[in-house]
């Protein structure tokens, strides 16, 4: 285990050496003179699942990412990663993982050919090219410069690069941030297809959508602490806000006898639609039927909406997750 100062009992210690997760983090900390970017972190990643670690910007989730890879020193805690200890075998460690980290700084006349040839020189062994490009869709842009990559392209090279040495486990730092929904989904399909080939992903983001799409499970960061840690419907089942209902009809409804419908307790009246908060949504739409029909007033849609992992969000924290 990387040990400094963490204060950590040897049965502790003991315990961390007997876990079979391919990332075990313990009581993580790391310093930015009197600022504390990472205070007291943990959690596990198990092999062969998408681990997710779900933010705002500032939250810390770089700060950890960094020092399980080994480019930042934390300033206490333990770290294993493939069964290795994350200061005393590096080595060991950089040959069996990839990263694509927030930004990818390449020449702009390289192609993408020369940068998986040039970052496979940096391994012991590495996966054969021509299948990393065709994997990746980058078959007709083998020989093109980095410039004209579009921002989808770039990503998806990015991911290629961190596959270059056929790793076990891959660790992907906010890999759709900036990205069109088209792009957005096409990384998402990768992604799952890392997973489906075996390999452990750990990644951190600030979408909501994306940690539900993609992980296994999640560990909710803020302020540099885990806050809460479970699979997605497991976090959602902690949500405190009731289910609502969303509705729109042919004319404008009265708020004060929408709050008298059967299990409502809240009415949020806006402009295309109306939101319902109740603690029994069928019998709630059952009196909002017939109360639009005593009102002659047609309904034009309507849909159930389940507590989310953003109610999850700002009930912990008292904000929004991108505020």
């Amino acid at each position: 285990m990387l040990k400094i100062n963490s204060g950590l009992n040897q049965q502790t210690l003991n315990e961390i050496k007997r876990m079979p997760g391919k990332v075990v983090v313990r009581d993580l900390k790391k310093n930015y003179g009197a600022v504390q970017a990472v205070r007291g972190l943990s959690f596990d990643v198990a092999d062969g699942e998408i681990f997710g670690l779900l933010g705002p910007n500032g939250a810390g989730k770089t700060s950890t990412l960094e020092c399980v890879i080994g480019l930042r020193k934390p300033d206490g805690g333990s770290i294993q990663v493939c069964g290795f200890d994350a200061l005393q075998q590096p080595r060991e460690i950089k040959e069996r993982i990839g990263a694509a980290l927030q930004y990818t700084a390449l020449q702009d006349k390289i192609t993408c050919r020369e940068a998986l040839r040039l970052f496979a020189s940096f391994y012991r062994k590495s996966a054969p090219l021509d299948q990393l490009l065709e994997q990746f869709s980058l078959t007709e842009k083998a020989n093109a410069r980095y410039e004209t990559l579009s921002g989808g392209q770039k990503q998806r090279l990015a991911l290629a690069l961190a596959l270059v040495n056929d790793p076990e486990f891959l660790l992907l730092d906010e890999p759709t941030a900036g990205l069109d929904p088209q792009s957005r989904r096409e990384l998402h399909t990768v992604i799952r297809q890392m997973k489906g080939d075996g390999r452990t992903v750990l990644l951190s983001t600030h979408y909501i959508e994306e940690a539900e799409l993609l992980c296994d499970r999640i560990a909710i960061i803020d302020k540099g602490v885990v806050i809460a840690e479970g699979t997605p419907r497991e976090l959602v089942a902690r949500a405190k806000a009731p289910p609502r209902i969303v509705f729109s009809a042919s004319k404008p409804a009265d708020a004060n006898a929408l709050r008298n419908l059967a299990s409502v307790s809240a009415v949020d009246v806006a402009k295309e639609s109306i939101t319902l908060s109740t603690s029994k949504p069928g019998d709630s739409i059952i009196d909002l039927v017939k109360f639009l029909d005593r009102e002659h007033n047609e309904l034009l849609d309507l849909h159930i909406q389940k507590p989310s992992l953003e109610d999850v969000f700002i009930e912990l924290t008292g904000r929004k997750l991108r505020d």
